[in-house]
């Protein structure tokens, strides 16, 4: 309890918006540089807890049933399994080397791996913590994901300038398609039509066609007063009806909310600090934000595009997940 009032007084001090925000949810945010994870209430915007984690932790999601988060310790080639609720270490899972992010399968049983130093992803079964089968992809992968019917997993490499699209049937990549300079992320929305690809260092984010694996639109990022050099486009998040995306774009300071169907900018935020990776609340109305430079987290009122509050994190938020 002292910890606790401790915590909130710092955040007090730091000058910030606590208003509640009566999402009825616990965030987790991954801290690179302090090798720890942020734990924020969303109803009260505190900082309950800071859990101390593996080496330069990056990639962090949860588990489709919510009990246990798990944390990608790129540093030590190793993926954390971890209790939700008390952050008590679990397991550890074999990751390959160098793990940067990953996806829980849709049906919850295996954990997908992205290897950055073994040009390979990694499936290990959530069941067993074993590994059940990986395969070889493009130099330097980082961003994964699994399509919603289950069909297609993607891995971008960023040293080729590639994604990879890995049929799960016969586990075997049928396509490398081309993109744009260090594609970091992929996103599917959640109809599965469409995949966004964020190619960081060209400034671009790529909008797919599933049904056909085309590039249909290549979107562009102008933030008020940011050169572009500085605009990195890497975390991705839809709403939960796929109408507006949310992209973090780096060292430019600022997050863009788009109109999904128009593919057009509705407007840019700035988050300040280098925001890297995102999280949309489960009402869509709040996106929570790693800003890696500032060593903060930034609370962003979607509708209104207004940054609404933050709390310190630790040195380096690179990752956010959500639990409802």
């Amino acid at each position: 309890m002292k910890n606790r009032h401790l915590l909130a007084s710092a955040a007090i001090a730091f000058g910030l918006l606590l208003a509640p925000a009566a999402h009825g949810a616990t965030a987790y945010v991954s801290n690179e540089r302090s090798n720890d994870v942020t734990v924020v209430d969303l109803d009260t915007r505190q900082v309950i807890a800071t859990w101390d984690v593996g080496r330069r932790p990056r990639g962090i999601t949860l588990t489709r049933d919510g009990k246990y988060v798990l944390i990608c310790a790129s540093l030590d080639n190793a993926v954390e399994i971890r209790d939700a609720k008390t952050g008590a270490l679990v397991a550890t899972l074999p990751s390959g080397n160098d793990p940067e992010q990953f996806f829980v399968s849709q049906d919850g049983t295996l954990l997908f791996i992205a290897n950055e130093d073994d040009a390979a992803t990694t499936a290990v079964n959530l069941e067993t913590r074993r590994v059940a089968w990986q395969v070889e992809v493009g130099e330097e992968p980082e961003g994964i994901a699994q399509s919603p019917d289950g069909k297609w997993l993607l891995v971008t490499s960023e040293e080729d300038n590639t994604v990879a699209w890995i049929d799960l049937a016969t586990r075997e990549v049928v396509e490398e398609m081309e993109t744009d300079y260090r594609p970091r992320h992929v996103e599917f929305t959640p109809d599965g039509s469409q995949v966004w690809i964020a190619a960081e260092v060209a400034g671009t984010v790529h909008v797919v066609d599933v049904a056909s694996r085309e590039i249909v639109e290549t979107l562009s990022f102008a933030p008020p007063g940011a050169p572009a050099y500085k605009v990195l486009p890497c975390g991705i998040r839809f709403t939960s009806d796929g109408k507006t995306a949310v992209i973090a774009l780096g060292r430019s300071d600022n997050i863009a909310v788009v109109d999904v169907p128009s593919r057009k900018v509705r407007g840019y935020v700035a988050s300040r600090g280098r925001p890297w990776h995102l999280a949309i609340t489960d009402d869509d109305s709040t996106a929570i934000v790693a800003n890696g430079t500032d060593d903060e987290i930034a609370f962003v009122d979607i509708a209104t595009m207004k940054v609404t509050g933050k709390v310190p994190g630790g040195k380096g938020p690179w990752g956010v997940a959500i639990a409802h």
